[in-house]
């Protein structure tokens, strides 16, 4: 038996666990009509087949028509749910992994316009700062039937086979009874007395203990601290905690801490990149201590030694680290055939949340397998025959090229004009709080070389370099070149943004960025230039501010930013820039009509995104049998390219990332993996 505290099994109640690693609820977005059919059954499966002990499904499925979804949760209170569950819950024990489901009812965090136009409902009538919607007070009949409706819930999942489930009570409305500034209630559910507001809780485990019996697991994950002036506190928490142990109707505690009806709360509820890792860990281990109950907790434990410290040092019961397994969904498997150095590293940033509170699926920003498991399956299999394949370009999408080529059995030889692979994150690094934007080219340049991929640094392609290799495949991606040239007038007296993260332009004193493509080069310098003492200004033509980063990322930098008296001005553009004195005059515009202002500064900085750098493309698609054309139908159904255009072309070109146009990380990265795995 392995002596690694992870592997160690654990007894919860009647079921066993094969190791200490869990994936916790969360909602990755995938269901369709509120069930979680084959991508979200897809997406659990890969992480059993990887070895994961436990995984917990949706974060959260809603109990009651009166909590619509608004990550696209799945809908607990159908009984057409049972069916879809078996079928995840069976195909997940194939594999020895064991499956539960988070239950909840949102109550104030959802909103009454949408599904059935129903009322928020909430033991008082203080809104979500986050969605915004003003909620009834629950009445006596309410809680009546939302307890039925918990109950019912729970006696679904039993149905389907699952082997436990949680409530979910920090945000949601089983928190909203717990806490303070949100329970307005009088009567035997309301008033100060800690008693009445957890009666709503009890009332609902009895429920569900009856519905499904005492043998079936039922735990809550639970905030311990609001850490809001007036909300729960720590103490409350311990004694919660205590509470919920001796009650006899739950088999484990799942610790948070912190509030989540802020976009800040919910980022320090779950750190994203830049921020401490496991903030929250020792303050689990408390209620552990406190309580010698089961106990589990997830918040950025993102790396296998900070999971196995947490069981060696009797910290948790049962370590979880969800979105590290978002990142790569093998991580068990890959401790123990040694390759623990293989694993894909978390970096942070949090493309996977941040996508479901803006309406969207959950996606790693680099494992573009994750939540398409079915069209794009994590495992790369061999080509047929082995091809030559040059790539021009290190940046993310050319060492994914060069990865998944060599994956296959590919010879690769990779061309970089600098002297380190990186592209665009190496300039995204260069911010303290984005560092970890590097281990996205670390790990590929480590799995390129375990394949032999040949990367020549320093080496600045042109078609005769690129020839001289006599390839079968040339695969171009150099990314793209700041694009500056968007004013009136005035363009050559502006830097970019990029001209400021590398140090080619010194900060000014008083600066005024127009950001025009609302992604993170304006943020970060702002951060650079802020840093100085100077004064900034961030001017967008969009009506929200950096509307590319969403909202948990943008957290981090609002706090440098606003500590700093930064000023953000939406829904206006930069026209022109003039010299006048030692200083630049700006005039800015609207879209909404012919109103003009101006400004004083001495430095505009610019940030429009990219212009691919294509020259070497174009230069090739003469000699390219398929002139550079890319078969979509082909690449979407995972199809070899086989367009043939040019009968004396020798050999297949394509281009990858910003080399084809402006867009993001994960974008790169997707184009190189469906693009290769098909060659």
């Amino acid at each position: 038996m392995s002596k690694d505290p992870l592997f160690q099994p654990y007894q919860l109640k009647h079921l066993t666990l094969k190791n200490r690693l869990m994936i916790t609820s969360h909602e990755p977005a995938y269901p369709e009509d509120g069930m979680p059919k084959e991508r979200y059954r897809a997406y659990h499966v890969e992480r059993a087949r990887g070895g994961v002990g436990l995984t917990m499904t949706a974060g959260s499925a809603s109990v009651a028509r009166d909590s619509p979804p608004v990550f696209n949760n799945i809908l607990a209170w159908k009984d057409e749910v049972v069916g879809w569950m078996r079928q995840l819950t069976e195909e997940c024990h194939e594999h020895d992994c064991a499956v539960m489901i988070q239950l909840t009812h949102l109550g104030r965090r959802t909103r009454w316009d949408k599904a059935d136009w129903l009322p928020v409902v909430s033991p008082g009538h203080e809104r979500e700062p986050s969605h915004k919607a003003f909620p009834k007070k629950a009445e006596d009949w309410d809680i009546a039937r939302l307890i039925q409706d918990y109950a019912a819930a729970a006696e679904r999942m039993k149905a389907a086979g699952l082997d436990g489930i949680e409530i979910q009570a920090y945000g949601h409305l089983m928190d909203q009874f717990w806490s303070p500034l949100t329970n307005d209630l009088d009567g035997p559910y309301g008033g100060s007395s800690l008693d009445n507001r957890l009666r709503f809780t009890f009332d609902v485990l009895k429920a569900m203990r009856d519905a499904c019996g005492p043998e079936f697991i039922i735990g809550v994950r639970y905030t311990g601290d609001e850490d809001l002036p007036g909300g729960l506190t720590k103490e409350d928490g311990l004694e919660i905690s205590r509470r919920l142990k001796d009650c006899g109707q739950v088999d484990f505690l799942n610790v948070v801490k912190g509030h989540i009806d802020t976009d800040a709360g919910l980022t320090d509820v779950i750190p994203v990149q830049g921020m401490k890792s496991a903030p929250h860990l020792d303050f689990a281990g408390e209620i552990r201590a406190a309580t010698e109950f089961p106990t589990f907790h997830a918040a950025k434990i993102q790396d296998v030694a900070t999971a196995r410290h947490a069981i060696a040092s009797g910290k948790l019961d049962l370590v979880g680290m969800t979105r590290a397994h978002m990142a790569d969904p093998h991580i068990v498997a890959k401790i123990q055939r040694g390759e623990e150095d293989r694993i894909r590293p978390c970096v942070g940033a949090n493309y996977c949340l941040d996508r479901i509170y803006q309406g969207g699926m959950a996606l790693c920003v680099h494992n573009p397998s994750t939540g398409r498991e079915i069209e794009q399956p994590h495992r790369i299999g061999k080509a047929d025959t082995p091809r030559r394949i040059v790539i021009v370009g290190a940046g993310p999408a050319g060492m994914e090229a060069a990865r998944v080529a060599s994956e296959r059995g590919h010879e690769v030889i990779v061309h970089e004009a600098a002297n380190d692979p990186g592209g665009q994150i190496r300039l995204t690094a260069q911010t303290e709080r984005r560092r970890e934007m590097m281990q996205i080219i670390d790990w590929r340049r480590a799995e390129c070389e375990r394949n032999g991929v040949r990367i020549n640094f320093n080496s600045f392609a042109d078609e005769e370099t690129v020839l001289a290799d006599a390839p079968d495949v040339v695969i171009v991606a150099t990314g793209g070149l700041p694009h500056t040239d968007v004013l009136a007038e005035g363009n050559e007296l502006v830097v970019s943004a990029w001209d400021i993260l590398a140090g080619d332009a010194a900060p000014g004193s008083n600066v005024l960025i127009y950001d025009d493509a609302g992604d993170y080069p304006a943020l970060q310098a702002a951060e650079k230039i802020a840093e100085t003492g100077a004064k900034v200004e961030i001017v967008s033509r969009d009506r929200n501010i950096v509307p590319e980063v969403m909202a948990m990322s943008l957290t981090p930098s609002l706090r440098i930013l606003q500590v700093r008296d930064v000023i953000f001005t939406p829904t206006w553009r930069v026209d022109a820039v003039r010299r006048e004195g030692n200083g630049l005059v700006t005039t800015l515009g609207s879209d909404y009509g012919k109103m003009t202002r101006e400004r004083r500064v001495d430095q505009v900085v610019v940030n429009h995104g990219t212009r691919p750098l294509d020259d070497l493309y174009f230069d090739l698609r003469a000699g390219a049998t398929n002139l550079g054309e890319v078969d979509y139908e082909a690449l979407i159904a995972r199809q070899p390219q086989t367009v043939a255009r040019n009968p004396e072309g020798r050999y297949q070109l394509y281009r990858v990332g910003d080399a084809v146009a402006a867009r993001n990380t994960h974008a790169a990265i997707y184009d190189a993996l469906r693009l290769m795995r098909t060659l």
